[in-house]
């Protein structure tokens, strides 16, 4: 007599065992319902079908056949197509989300990632073994601590000039609050960025930066001295922190490499290939990558003050400041360059 082989897998077996007990009226169906999680009424088929053909019938029906959601191979190549000619240095969460986006291709990330590394479109890359450092917890409060940092980068891919990217992200909710291009990371343009910060939310009560010439006089012999921007921060009301390690304000560099993978590609696409044209479209990007990426704070509180300064006073606060000794012909030098105060009083 030849015995018949049969594989079941571990969810089968349980099923089988659950529904011998049901046969052998050890159980009620509806108590083998409960455990295997169907209706009444599918029990009744599992335990005709067992009755019928024994263990065999409660194997599935469609094992070793092509699962009715399953994407066709036209689909595939339509996608891999589509790939090759819009987004070929995507990473596969990127171009997934462009393809429900602009072509309304819908696929998980995973099942994309895989036909990708078929197709020679995406490599594995492979993760370095992490340092251990510290964790600092977040602010719980919105608006109570924004980190702030300058990446410079090809952000317009050889199509403009390479340029800095200003980065203010609040720290609660890694939220962008502000992005602004310019030429090179300087006072001023970390002055303008914040400037357009106090329009748009208000004043926050702290800025987390690096320890940069810009927030810092990191000369010894000028201890106590206040950098432009640090002076008109504190003018302003705000607190200035500086991080010692580039880890300590992680959030902000963790967004930079964000933003030079998805800015730069979403760039790409839009044909901006400028500063200004960047800059005027950025905030369509900060509101778009805040509802992918922002998280609610622990505190669902706003932390920002009202402005209380006027415009002539902002204007005043943000233009740069030196001291200088006025001389008795009312005279002073000033960056290698003599200035003279005119006198309207009448002479003798």
């Amino acid at each position: 007599m030849i015995k018949e082989t049969v594989t079941m897998s571990h969810k089968e077996l349980d099923r089988l065992q659950i529904i011998q007990e049901s046969v052998n009226r050890h159980i009620t169906q509806e108590q083998a319902a409960s455990r295997i999680g169907i209706s009444v009424r599918q029990v009744k088929r599992l335990v005709h079908r067992y009755r019928n053909e024994g263990p065999v019938g409660l194997i599935s029906r469609r094992r070793g056949k092509r699962p009715n959601n399953a994407f066709t191979p036209e689909f595939k190549t339509t996608v891999i197509s589509i790939l090759k000619n819009s987004y070929a240095d995507f990473g596969p969460t990127l171009a997934s989300e462009k393809l429900r986006e602009v072509h309304g291709l819908s696929l998980s990330t995973e099942t994309l990632r895989k036909w990708m590394l078929e197709a020679g479109l995406w490599r594995e890359r492979s993760r370095k073994i992490a340092r251990i450092y510290q964790r600092r917890m977040r602010r719980p409060s919105y608006g109570e601590l924004i980190q702030i940092d300058g990446s410079p980068h090809d952000w317009f891919e050889a199509r403009g000039p390479r340029c800095t990217l200003i980065v203010f992200i609040d720290d609660a909710t890694s939220a962008l609050m502000a992005l602004r291009f310019a030429p090179a990371e300087t006072t001023r343009a970390y002055m303008e960025t914040l400037r357009g910060y106090l329009n748009a939310h208000g004043v926050p009560l702290a800025l987390y930066s690096d320890r940069h010439s810009i927030f810092r006089v990191n000369n010894p012999e000028r201890e106590g001295e206040l950098t432009q921007f640090t002076r008109a921060i504190k003018t302003l009301g705000i607190e200035p922190i500086h991080a010692n390690s580039p880890q300590a304000k992680g959030r902000v560099e963790r967004a930079n490499q964000t933003l030079q993978d998805r800015l730069v590609k979403e760039m790409r696409l839009q044909g901006i290939n400028d500063i200004d044209t960047a800059n005027a479209w950025l905030p369509t990007f900060i509101e778009n990558y805040n509802k992918r990426f922002a998280s609610p704070p622990r505190i669902a509180d706003n932390a920002h003050l009202d402005v209380r300064h006027s415009e002539d006073e902002l204007d005043y606060i943000f233009s740069y400041q030196a001291k200088r000794v006025l001389s008795k012909n009312l005279t002073f030098q000033y960056k290698s360059s003599a200035f003279q105060i005119r006198s309207e009083s009448p002479r003798v």
